[in-house]
């Protein structure tokens, strides 16, 4: 009797153990992925510090997707936290990059070899978080990007909808990572004509002509995925980075200054420079999104500092942004005695 009481006893206890703790667990997780994407998310998109959101990347991702082992993965905020974390690694990867190019510069060849195997490594786990988040992204909105016919996924708003086109970006950034971490990562390259295709669901106007520069992208990497009839793709970059001027969201310029950078075009690198530094002038940014357009200008940024620092050991001064050189206009320049300093 004592025994069948004491069995009756513990299975109460595994139940009581059962209904408080998952449900509390899975209640817990449901109400974090609900906050994160319908205040946390439009929080952030409104940020003007990348360096902050990117911190807040890799500090929440764990938890908030740990959530994901008792209730429904959550995908949306989930591909955009590893989006900003994605960031973050790429963030020290440039650092490392300049790193080199100093050190090549100094002609300090152990140093420049340490910096470019850092770089790499910064680069292969750039291209694993980017490659997790485009995963995330498809998740999301139940898209299979490798589906013989294209069904576009259904987005309600605008965040939805910038939600998958960035995820669809940061695949084709994975691959750029990749490539420059010697395959470290192996990010299959097939993901590259899924997203040329699946951008088509967007509008390329309301979005500033990232749909189609990202499209151009692919065409580049991939000459046999562009339509016969399709535009020349360093023009379709550039008409694409007028439109993110005029929209308020220059993230087709940065797409284009990498473009440059990845299939050696200096000419239209120095040319999308100095288009975007000129950009500033009367720029109305989409206060809605601010975050996407301040990355996208430090992608520019990085872009001029590795120029500089190629070609004279130094990232770009500030006042010379926009130039490929040091040369400078001295008309109209005050100058200041330092006799009285001294």
């Amino acid at each position: 009797m004592k025994t069948l009481r004491g069995l009756f006893c513990l299975l109460v206890v595994l139940i009581l153990a059962g209904c408080s703790a998952n449900p509390i667990y899975s209640t817990t997780g449901v109400v974090l992925a609900n906050y994160s994407e319908d205040e946390a998310t439009p929080y952030v998109m409104q940020m003007s510090d990348p360096q902050m959101a990117c911190a807040l990347g890799e500090g929440i991702d764990p938890l908030l997707y740990s959530f994901s082992r008792v209730t429904d993965a959550p995908d949306t905020t989930g591909s955009l936290l590893m989006l900003l974390a994605g960031n973050c690694a790429e963030y020290q990867a440039w650092e490392a990059e300049l790193a080199y190019l100093r050190a090549d510069y100094a002609g300090n060849v152990p140093a420049a070899k340490d910096a470019r195997e850092k770089m790499k490594r910064l680069n292969a786990l750039t291209a694993q978080r980017r490659y997790e988040s485009f995963q995330r992204a498809m998740a999301a909105y139940e898209f299979d990007p490798g589906a013989e016919k294209l069904e576009c996924p259904f987005l309600f708003n605008d965040q939805e909808e910038l939600t998958f086109l960035l995820g669809l970006l940061t695949g084709m950034q994975a691959i750029v990572n990749d490539a420059n971490s010697g395959a470290m990562a192996g990010v299959p390259r097939n993901i590259a004509p899924q997203a040329e295709r699946a951008v088509q669901c967007l509008d390329n106007e309301k979005w500033g002509g990232l749909p189609n520069a990202i499209r151009a992208l692919v065409w580049l990497l991939l000459p046999d995925t562009q339509p016969a009839l399709a535009a020349e793709p360093w023009r379709v970059l550039g008409d694409s980075s007028r439109l993110g001027v005029k929209t308020g969201m220059r993230a087709s310029m940065a797409v284009e200054a990498v473009a440059a950078e990845t299939y050696g075009r200096p000419d239209v690198l120095a040319d999308v420079i100095a288009r975007f530094a000129d950009s500033r002038k009367g720029f109305e940014v989409w206060e809605e999104f601010r975050l996407v357009d301040d990355i996208a200008s430090q992608v520019v940024r990085f872009s001029s500092d590795k120029h500089w620092t190629a070609e004279y050991g130094y990232r770009t001064p500030n006042q010379h942004f926009g130039r490929m050189s040091p040369e400078r206009n001295t008309e109209n320049v005050e100058t200041m005695s330092l006799d009285g300093l001294l």
